[in-house]
């Protein structure tokens, strides 16, 4: 499979994020944000955890706009897979390729430590590794995690099987325990805890190993 990670002023999980990929076996790109096209033959587009621009104006809001954004949101259109990771998946909202928005943790602080997640579907190469509410641990390292929609999105979301995953012990006020969703055609995820962060032994804990495992060999069958 292959994976591009972009890459933006103030990334700081890009490098975690391509050795996760390369260790269940993608080849991966590192892609600047001011590049204008993906390399050809792209599978996955990563977007990884970290500041983009220093989270001015609104987290993920100046990365949004990026000359890079535009051959994203192409290669999302056609049917190409995308993952946002933490700022990643704040980009993916400001972009408007995932419904709702990231605001500031209930309880105003930054929080970083590993957190119960419950997989709320399978229905989709990023989560059909684990069993329908099956019980994992990642990481997560956030200052603006709490999921906000308004009820009609949230129903919908519910509706059509398009919560990835839950907290289990709510560490951020999110709508509805949401610690993840997935696109209508459920090939883009965005997700606050970070798998690459607990994708080897090293790490502690390699329940974030599987979804990039069963990502590769799913989108190799395809």
């Amino acid at each position: 499979m292959k994976a591009v990670v972009t890459v933006f002023p103030g990334s700081n999980c890009d490098r975690d994020m391509k050795v996760a990929l390369e260790r269940a076996g993608c080849s991966v790109t590192m892609v600047w944000h001011k590049d204008t096209a993906l390399p050809e033959g792209t599978d996955l587009v990563a977007v990884p955890g970290g500041f983009s621009f220093g989270d001015y104006l609104r987290c993920g809001a100046i990365a949004a706009n990026a000359p890079i954004l535009a051959p994203l949101r192409a290669h999302a259109e056609r049917g190409g897979y995308v993952l946002g990771v933490c700022n990643g998946f704040q980009v993916l909202t400001e972009a408007g390729l995932l419904p709702g928005a990231l605001l500031r943790n209930a309880g105003l602080k930054y929080i970083c430590r590993t957190v119960g997640l419950s997989i709320s579907t399978t229905n989709s190469v990023f989560t059909s590794a684990y069993e329908q509410d099956a019980r994992i641990a990642l990481p997560i390292a956030h200052h603006d995690g709490n999921y906000f929609a308004d009820e009609a999105t949230l129903d919908r979301l519910e509706g059509e099987g398009r919560v990835a995953m839950r907290y289990t012990d709510n560490p951020n006020g999110s709508a509805r325990d949401i610690a993840g969703i997935l696109s209508e055609n459920a090939r883009v995820l965005g997700m606050m805890p970070h798998p690459e962060r607990a994708a080897e032994s090293a790490h502690g804990n390699e329940d974030g190993a599987r979804l990039f495992a069963h990502l590769t060999e799913a989108v190799l069958r395809a």
